[in-house]
């Protein structure tokens, strides 16, 4: 069971459950723990509910087979936008134009398909000591979403993010450089992660407001052990937006596709998201 809570107004409950299959296994050290796991999580949130299948294979102890699939959907409140379609208010007023959110609670089904494969590497495995566990790690994974309730070329919101998705692919790329801490009694890992979500849209036009430039999320990671069933994550975020010549970035009352990207001083700028607390307790 997992809970998840932010700095930001989100939260999200989520129980999980997996199933691991020995696999291809052999006698040596790469290959002693090869499985098959399937993970099944449901959660929920004030604004969605989520269904989550993945099933990962490691060929070896280094490289990880990822694919899985998710079907979701929501509603609307005060509190953010589970579901719905981002679209001009007036199509025809000058740019920029308002924006609203439009959908009702359980509208369409918002669903997701991908594939993915991970590289780790534990320095502790080729130098043991207690002091050696340097760890990386890095997923690189190719996702299709779509939204039944939308047109081709429509934005949608998903859960409150930027309503800037489209139905069609997207590329994700994660990084993380940790250190298993010695002999701590609670902080048992440092890490730092570097993730990048790119839209392969090429919608005709994106050029104008920077469609395709990735956004790329900076996390500093903290992971305490409180008990053997019972660890907290700590996470502090920060995000790239799209430099638009303004210092209101990611302003959902105008629509996206109405603003320039700027190129003086860069097309990204950098500024805090986040900072949000996971809780995990193992109910068996």
């Amino acid at each position: 069971m997992q809970l998840q809570i932010s700095s930001l107004p989100e939260a999200k409950l989520s129980l999980i459950q997996s199933f691991a299959f020995p696999f291809m296994q052999g006698s040596g050290p790469l290959t002693s723990g090869n499985n098959i796991t399937t993970v099944l999580s449901a959660e929920i949130s004030p604004i969605s509910v989520d269904g989550i299948a993945e099933v990962n294979w490691t060929p070896a102890a280094f490289f990880v087979l990822s694919g899985g699939a998710m079907a979701m959907s929501g509603w609307n409140m005060a509190l953010g936008n589970g579901i719905g379609i981002n679209k001009p208010i007036d199509a025809n007023a000058g740019k920029p134009r308002k924006a609203s959110i439009e959908g009702e609670a359980f509208a369409g089904l918002i669903w997701s398909g991908w594939g993915a494969g991970t590289l780790q590497f534990d320095l502790g495995a080729v130098i043991p000591g207690d002091w050696t566990h340097v760890l990386f790690q890095t997923r690189q994974e190719f996702r299709y979403s779509a939204y039944t309730g939308a047109a081709s070329g429509e934005p949608w919101v998903l859960e409150s993010d930027d309503a800037e998705n489209l139905n069609g692919w997207k590329y994700r790329a994660a990084y993380v450089l940790g250190y298993s801490m010695p002999r701590s009694p609670v902080l048992d890992m440092v890490a730092f992660a570097a993730e990048l979500e790119k839209p392969l849209y090429n919608t005709p036009g994106g050029d104008f407001w920077g469609e395709n430039l990735g956004q790329w999320v900076f996390s500093g990671i903290f992971n305490f052990t409180v008990t053997p069933k019972f660890s907290t994550t700590l996470a502090v975020q920060m995000r790239t937006r799209r430099n638009h010549g303004t210092s209101d970035f990611g302003n959902r009352d105008y629509f996206y596709q109405d603003f320039e990207l700027f190129n003086d001083g860069g097309q990204r700028r950098i500024l805090f998201y986040r900072a949000a607390l996971i809780f995990n307790y193992k109910i068996q």
